[in-house]
């Protein structure tokens, strides 16, 4: 009898607090997940990292050795300088050097990488000035990009997700999770294959130095906001149209970076998907108003039962007490008395 009780507190405890305990196994899958993550990467590209390592070495050496009026000290010295120059956006060699990195069309490229968090990190200012500036042009700036974010992809999923799937749904009278399901793999499929498959493919003519892989990788880097900088388009040597082609880069950040936002509110409206959210998230509590309303009437039925009840039993009491059989007694008369 105890082994029974103990076994349904369990439940009704386990069932009370469901929502936590699918929360702790969010956060140890997620653990989970960035630890697998670390172990493929440190497989990966450790071996490729030490190999780098003695690449650099032996060129050094040989270097060295062709230069025996060149100390290593002094090609340290100017390694270090190189370095932090190429740190800034500013680069020693001489195919490179006409590229700058502060003119009109790259200073909005940069604002525009800045507002939307990608930060590629291939230029950065160099002043003190200009670094208070941008601390205080990204306080203003993110959030404002958030909310003209917000507002384009709230009125663009009208038109685009909202409306098709009511239309839908109301001329073929099919369910309206299996069309919005529908409509929203459509959609990521569209809109892969306009900001990610085609882009590449652009990148990969005009990048001489970038394959279908690597600009591919780059819209994916770029448009998920991860923004790491190894790649960077119209940074090449004598590129054409240098200008008008890194203006057409923000405008393609900017419409990507709308497009992969609508594809994933409309996801995010997804039935299925609302009742995954909602297995871990905390369960919202009543006001004290409605408690106290609920917990009243609850109190005023219960209290109503329970007084109907005792009146029958007082009323079985009494007459078991007299000795009165609680079953109907037929008098002369022929009427009936309950």
């Amino acid at each position: 009898m105890l082994h029974c009780l103990n076994g349904s507190s369990c439940m009704r405890l386990i069932q009370g607090n469901k929502s936590t305990l699918y929360f702790l196994c969010l956060v140890l899958g997620y653990i989970l997940y960035l630890v697998f993550g670390a172990v493929i990467f440190s497989s990966v590209e450790l071996p490729n990292e030490d190999l780098l390592r003695q690449e650099l070495r032996e060129v050094k050496q040989q270097f060295l050795q062709d230069n025996a009026c060149l100390s290593d000290e002094r090609l340290e010295e100017f390694l270090a300088k190189a370095l932090e120059a190429s740190n800034y956006g500013v680069s020693v060699l001489n195919n490179v050097s006409t590229n700058w990195n502060w003119d009109f069309t790259s200073s909005l490229f940069f604002a525009s990488t800045v507002l939307s968090t990608t930060g590629y990190g291939h230029t950065v200012p160099l002043s003190d000035g200009g670094k208070a500036f941008c601390i205080i042009y990204s306080v203003v700036g993110i959030p404002f990009t958030l909310l003209f974010l917000t507002a384009v992809v709230q009125r663009i999923m009208v038109f685009s997700t909202r409306r098709p799937v009511a239309y839908i749904h109301r001329r073929w009278g099919l369910s309206k999770s299996l069309v919005g399901a529908v409509h929203a793999t459509v959609l990521a499929i569209v809109t892969a294959s306009c900001f990610f498959l085609i882009p590449a493919i652009v990148f990969s003519v005009l990048e001489e130095e970038w394959n279908f892989l690597e600009s591919f990788y780059f819209c994916f880097i770029s448009l998920s906001t991860i923004g790491l900088g190894d790649y960077v388009p119209g940074e090449a040597y004598n590129q054409r149209f240098r200008q008008l082609y890194k203006l057409a880069i923000t405008l393609y950040l900017i419409l990507g970076l709308v497009a992969m936002l609508v594809v994933l509110e409309t996801f995010c409206e997804l039935q299925q998907l609302k009742k995954l959210r909602k297995m871990f998230y905390v369960q919202r509590q009543k006001s004290e108003d409605q408690l106290s309303i609920v917990d009243h009437d609850h109190l005023s039925f219960s209290s109503v039962s329970d007084q109907a009840a005792t009146m029958k039993e007082d009323k079985t009491e009494l007459f078991l007490d007299s000795g009165v059989i609680a079953s109907p007694i037929v008098p002369t008369d022929g009427s009936v008395i309950k």
